[in-house]
């Protein structure tokens, strides 16, 4: 049609055809012509870009490498490439293709619909068929078939694409539509194919390809798709084709209500928007669409497979050079070559790399195509998405899970939606109940009556009083949870309006006196068409009732509190574990002989022969270090003055840093108290078979849970009978009432884990093995008609993720042991956690005294033993107290002679000052005196005067005795000299400092080293 109306230079294109310069020679032909076999070539007119030319080479190459039959043929390529694409230029490539011997057909890439037109011509009039790949979105057709011009859509081609809108469109009952169209070249035309597709005209068409002034002229020019002041619209449906996507948004936006909108141009799952969309907007696009190299082998495999056939049917003539001659065109003749090859092309069809592939219409080339629709709608949490209602393939729509979702309203004439009753009954987080609103209404969830009652007759009377609004207002309720979501979605999909009431007795329903109760009793006497509930299905209620496809499985379980008991004694030692606590120990009294080791082999110990100080640093001065470093005691301590004890003993303090940090971590888990949970394996645990006295289980009454355990452990029933609950919620308060009433709970595991997940107490406990598998159903009468939906749906759910939508919705729990501690909540800790302290306090008390009698037994019985031996007499590295009780003078047992009235006048009375060498030394003859004895020595005579001891414990040097030596007197003499002389110079440099210090003392300290130290200082 576009070709029929737009004018085209085609005496120009003869004209340089006639004019146009002549082929080169070609090369030798590879078999004489009329031969059958050999080697058939093919012409290729490449693309212009590089990449793509080299894409396309590649792609040809390997195909023709691709052995085919007969044996005796081969595919050679002849490639083309025009360096312009003008007219002129691709006539002149396209003749050099055909000229060359031995081609029988030609492949071309067309970029741009005059290139497409230019070979649809140069095809017909060479007499060879071209096989045209396309690589553009949504061609319009080119008039009259060409069989001498096929045509491959890589892309979606148009009548593809309009089968896949009209195959939607019928799927939803839409056969009245409207057409928007953007950017189309032949409105004319492309309505002429919607009209052979759909088989009916469009109601009405919008060319909407000219510029709008503004969103105003927009609205103004897609007003006529609106409502009519009758009330009726043009269609109920309204195709927008040929539009991008910001411009399809513009449309949609501006689009007047009325109605629904299908996107006709093809889309990406990942380039489709949600915002600023209608609800219920369709679109499609295309997935899985092979690659072009799988596109570009499928057509030489095309024209392999019709050459092939052509030389089985006709040998003669079926390899013959298919040439035409472009400077002298002839048309086809009946018997020609090219008119064969074109006559069994269009008969060829076979399993290709991008699927099937077959021609129609003796110039359409299809090969597989996969398309999906999507509907934008509301998730369960209100925010626009978009789901896959159907999938298009081979020529068949096929729905998706969740596709009835995506059908449009019904007409004005359609049937009304018929109202259901449904009956439930409150089970946590499956069915809530709460109070409305102070108007009666519920802001969320589904308005619901309370009535007490299974009289169908007061039923009726209540719902009737419901319309009109003159219900008690205390029988009111708004019901929500996992169940009412999902009824509320079934109603929408299927569809169905419904009025929703509490189950009068609370029961699930059992068989009682010959008549069910609860649930199921209601279902029976038609007081209810469905039950929505954790609605368990077991063999007795599928008797009586139709269910539907499970939608939520689970199992039974049990279910018990945690039982508190005080820490006990020993709790404080629980943050560490008793090897921790050895260990601890150990390595203090390891690092302590380890300290006290180096010590005492260091020359800068605290030590007699290190630093010679009046004390030294023994074992038990480091076991004294130790323990105060373990338990941060801030004591006076003695420390090690060698490098190596400082090192070890910093090493110690880092070591006891990081314990007691890991201590008191965990100190405050263990002070609260332990919670034990009564163990139990299962069902089949001796416990619950053969309970003790006092031990109580129960069940909710005509439960599923009880009917499993009548049936299947009737002992077990009669025990547990009279301790059963109505519900699941008083069942859960009387395992945690004080004191218990309960001390297990059996119920469906989904009800109690979700009772688990809430406790904020952290006291609820699921023990065991889940057993009984089991499902939750919509419980229906028998031979219901909405049995059968109902499955289909929860299939689709299932299928599409909306069931595991609702699971993570009312779920969705922070797990004991997980949470986080408000600010409010205090850890107090009484006096019965810390009674192991307590204990340790008094056996550490009593653990003193032991060691005060200890302490006497040793010093009046031991010591004396150990003094009179001459063994073990040095503890100096052990014990300074110890060692000097062994080496004291006097002996033991005999008292310090007071001093006599006259020495004490005699004794000078001493200078007064910190310095006084007098106080010292009456100090030091009251005390004991001690012999640090680093080696043994010989036992002298006591001294007649006061001892002075050394700073390190000895005595002094005893004076030499026996008869005179040689030259014994003039060497004493020499060192007295050497004394005074020493002397002298000392006190003169004194003189001098004090001279210039200008604070001469008035008494100097008397002098006793003798009387010439006087006269030196002259």
């Amino acid at each position: 049609m576009e070709l029929a109306r737009r004018p085209w230079p085609w005496p120009w294109l003869w004209l340089w055809l006639a004019l146009g310069p002549r082929p080169g020679p070609a090369g030798g032909h590879p078999q004489p012509c009329g031969v059958p076999g050999g080697s058939v070539r093919l012409g290729a007119l490449l693309p212009r870009a590089p990449a793509a030319r080299a894409r396309v080479r590649a792609a040809l190459a390997r195909a023709a490498l691709v052995p085919r039959p007969p044996r005796n043929l081969s595919l050679e390529l002849v490639a083309a490439a025009p360096p312009a694409r003008d007219p002129a230029s691709l006539a002149r490539g396209l003749c050099r293709a055909l000229a060359a011997p031995g081609v029988a057909a030609l492949l071309a890439f067309p970029e741009a619909r005059p290139e497409l037109l230019q070979l649809h011509f140069l095809a017909a009039a060479a007499g060879t068929p071209v096989l045209s790949v396309l690589r553009r979105e949504a061609r319009a057709p080119l008039g009259d078939p060409n069989p001498f011009h096929l045509q491959l859509d890589w892309a979606s081609p148009l009548e593809t694409l309009l089968d896949v809108l009209v195959a939607v469109l019928h799927a939803h009952a839409s056969d009245a539509v409207s057409l928007a169209l953007c950017r189309v070249r032949d409105p004319g035309g492309l309505v002429a194919l919607w009209t052979a597709r759909a088989g009916r005209a469009p109601e009405l068409v919008l060319d909407l390809s000219r510029p709008d002034a503004g969103d105003a002229g927009l609205q103004a020019r897609l007003a006529p798709l609106g409502t009519s002041p009758s009330g009726a619209a043009p269609a109920p449906t309204a195709v927008l084709l040929g539009c991008p996507l910001a411009r399809a948004r513009r449309v949609l936006q501006a689009a007047p209500p009325g109605p629904r909108w299908l996107l006709g141009t093809p889309l990406s799952a990942e380039a489709l928007p949600t915002e600023g969309l209608p609800p219920g907007l369709l679109a499609l696009g295309e997935v899985a669409r092979p690659p072009l190299e799988a596109a570009i082998h499928d057509a030489v495999e095309l024209v392999a497979r019709a050459l092939s056939s052509a030389a089985r049917a006709e040998p003669e003539r079926g390899l013959l050079s298919t040439s035409g001659n472009c400077h002298d065109p002839q048309p086809a003749r009946p018997e020609s070559p090219g008119r064969l090859l074109a006559r069994f092309l269009a008969n060829t069809s076979f399993e290709g790399r991008t699927g099937p592939v077959w021609v129609s219409g003796s110039s359409q080339v299809h090969v597989s195509r996969r398309f999906r629709v999507w509907s934008l709608r509301r998730d369960p949490l209100g925010a626009p998405a978009w789901a896959t209602v159907g999938s298009w393939r081979a020529g068949r729509l096929e729905p998706e899970p969740g596709g009835a979702a995506a059908q449009p309203p019904p007409s004005p004439g359609a049937r009304a939606r018929p109202k259901l009753r449904v009956v439930t009954l409150v089970e946590h987080p499956f069915v809530f109940a709460r109070e409305p609103d102070e108007d009666g209404q519920c802001p969320a969830g589904q308005l619901c009556l309370a009535p007490g009652t299974n009289d169908s007759a007061a039923l009726d009377a209540l719902f009737a009083a419901l319309a009109n609004g003159s219900v008690p207002r205390a029988l009111r309720k708004c019901c929500y949870g996992y169940c009412i979501d999902l009824l509320e979605r079934l109603a929408e999909d299927t569809p169905f309006d419904f009025e929703l009431y509490i189950v009068g007795d609370g029961k699930y329903g059992a068989l009682r006196d010959g008549r069910w109760t609860g649930l199921v009793g209601d279902l029976l006497a038609g007081r209810a068409h469905m039950a929505v509930t954790s609605f368990s299905i077991n063999s007795a209620r599928s008797q009586v009732l139709d269910f539907s496809s499970p939608f939520f499985s689970t199992s039974l379980g049990i279910m018990v509190r945690a039982r508190d008991t005080a820490s006990p004694i020993g709790a404080f030692t629980w943050p560490l574990h008793w090897s921790m606590w050895l260990g601890v120990f150990a390595a203090l009294h390891l690092t302590a002989l380890f300290l006290t080791l180096y010590e005492w082999r260091s020359p800068y110990g605290l030590t007699p022969r290190g630093r010679n100080r009046a004390t030294v640093f023994s074992y038990s001065s480091a076991l004294n270090l130790c323990y105060a470093i373990l338990f941060g005691r801030t004591v006076s301590s003695k420390t090690p003055k060698c490098p190596t004890g400082r090192l070890l003993m910093n090493l110690w303090a880092i070591f006891c840093l990081l314990v007691l940090s890991s201590y008191t971590a965990n100190l405050a888990a263990v002070m609260v108290g332990d919670k034990t949970f009564l163990e139990l394996s299962g069902i089949h645990d001796p416990k619950l078979h053969h309970p003790s006295q006092g031990f109580r289980v129960g069940t909710v009454w005509e439960s599923s849970a009880e009917a499993y355990i009548k049936k299947s452990f009737p002992d077990l029933h009669a025990h547990m009978r009279r301790h059963s609950a109505p519900t699941t919620p008083r069942g859960v308060a009387m395992l945690t009432s004080d004191p218990p009433k309960l001390n297990a709970f059996i119920m469906d595991k989904s009800l109690l884990d979700y009772e688990v997940s809430i406790d904020a107490d952290c006291k609820l406990l699921t023990v065991g093995k889940p057993f009984a598998m089991e499902g939750y159903g919509i419980g229906l009468p028998q031979n219901s008609p909405l049995t059968s939906n109902l499955s289909e749906f929860i299939s689709r759910y299932k299928s599409s993720g909306f069931i595991d939508l609702l699971h993570d919705k009312w779920y969705k729990m922070v797990p004991c042991g997980k949470r986080v501690l408000a600010v409010t909540e205090t850890l107090q800790v009484g006096i019965y956690h810390f009674s192991g302290l307590f204990v340790l306090l008094c056996l550490g008390l009593g653990s003193a005294v032991l060691s005060s009698l200890g302490e006497h037994v040793f010093y009046r019985l031991v010591l004396p033993r150990i003094r009179r031996g001459n063994k073990l007499q040095y503890w100096l590295h052990t014990s300074q107290r110890i060692h000097r009780a062994l080496n004291t003078e006097p002996p033991e047992g005999q008292e310090e002679p007071e001093p006599r009235a006259e020495e004490r006048q005699d004794t000078p009375a001493a200078p007064a000052g910190p310095g006084s060498w007098t106080r010292a030394r009456r100090a030091t003859a009251k005390e004991r005196r001690v012999r640090f004895l680093l080696e043994p020595t010989v036992a002298a005579a006591a001294p007649d005067g006061p001892v002075w001891l050394c700073s390190n414990g000895r005595l002094p040097a005893a004076p030499p005795s026996g008869p005179p030596r040689p030259g014994e007197l003039e060497e004493l003499r020499q060192r007295i000299e050497d004394a005074r002389e020493r002397l002298r110079q000392a006190l003169v440099r004194r003189g001098q400092l004090l001279a210039q210090l200008g604070d001469e003392p008035r008494d100097p300290p008397p002098l006793h080293a003798g009387s010439e130290a006087p006269e030196a200082a002259r």
